[in-house]
């Protein structure tokens, strides 16, 4: 009887989850005999379409390895909850300006699935290969591209201006490759491995290249996110418009001196210094050197964005929202 009890009582906190998050059916429990001992729980694989669309081009998913990889990004992005949630927060908040530079730049809007890839969305990010920030750039990289990174400014962290340095990097590859897809793939090896690749294997698309995994599973899982994004509730996402972290309205000062304290100066302007290091995640010391005279524009939010009960609620994508 005791046994008995524990299994009703799994049973009844697994329905009150399910039904809670409004999951259809990917968490359910089978009964294997008509006593109701054995409970199984049932895990419901996605759907792997027969085609994706990305930046303008149908890529077909009828041959089995490229169906199978496919298959396994969906299964591990819809499975580990936690990221996903996380960046359809987060992605709230910054696809909006993001979005706005990449048609600036003449880079498809699919590339935000290749920043969700990088980062989660996470403007903090840092891995341990020393790449930083949403695009998750190196230090050399983002210094090639346009971006000024020390031990007082890493431009790395910004989200708008290193939307502009990925968007240099991925028209150069576009220029080189003609695809892309491949220029994508090249973000993660490099264009020289994968130039390298495709000379060696006879190849001009990256999928068809046997290369290194994390390489190899690289598009595919951007082509995830954005079926993910794209239908939330298909893949069991279930988010409201509370839920989702809201778009931040600044006023910007110019700074062309130096700055002794930015704990000083945040203070002035009513902010904590955590604050202004949220607004402005370039800022990586207490202090600014500027011995060159530099101009800098510093974000100052907005009050009523800064609280719950005053703020405006923003919704991205319609779509990921079910109130």
């Amino acid at each position: 009887m005791k046994t008995m009890r524990l299994l009703v009582a799994m049973v009844a906190v697994l329905v009150a989850v399910a039904a809670q998050a409004q999951l259809k059916p990917e968490f359910q429990l089978k009964s294997t005999d008509k006593g109701g001992s054995g409970g199984l729980l049932t895990v419901v694989n996605p759907e792997v379409p027969m085609s994706v669309t990305f930046a303008g081009k149908n890529i077909d998913f009828d041959r089995v390895d490229m169906a199978e990889k496919l298959d396994r990004e969906l299964t591990s992005i819809i499975y580990g909850q936690t990221n996903m949630l996380m960046c359809f927060k987060r992605a709230n908040r910054y696809f909006g300006p993001m979005e706005r530079i990449l048609r600036e730049q003449g880079v498809p809007t699919d590339f935000l699935y290749l920043a969700c890839t990088e980062s989660t969305m996470d403007p903090n990010a840092y891995s341990t290969a020393k790449a930083a920030g949403i695009w998750q750039l190196l230090a050399e990289t983002g210094r090639q591209y346009g971006l000024e990174v020390n031990d007082e400014v890493d431009e790395r962290y910004d989200p708008e201006r290193s939307t502009v340095a990925a968007c240099k990097y991925l028209k150069a590859a576009y220029a080189k490759y003609g695809d892309w897809p491949t220029a994508a793939a090249s973000y993660n090896a490099g264009m020289g491995r994968i130039s390298s690749e495709l000379s060696k294997q006879g190849q001009s698309s990256s999928f068809n290249l046997w290369i290194n995994q994390e390489t190899t599973r690289y598009v595919y899982r951007i082509l995830s996110y954005k079926l993910i994004m794209e239908n939330p509730q298909k893949y069991g996402y279930r988010l409201k418009r509370k839920d989702l972290y809201q778009p931040m309205r600044y006023t910007e000062e110019e700074v062309m001196t130096s700055v002794e304290s930015w704990v000083g100066w945040a203070k002035q302007r009513g902010l904590t210094y955590a604050q202004l290091r949220e607004a402005n995640p370039w800022i990586r010391s207490t202090k600014l050197t500027n011995t060159s005279g530099k101009t800098y524009r510093v974000r100052v939010p907005k009050s009523d964005d800064m609280y719950r009960s005053k703020r405006r609620v923003v919704v991205y994508n319609p779509k990921w929202v079910v109130d």
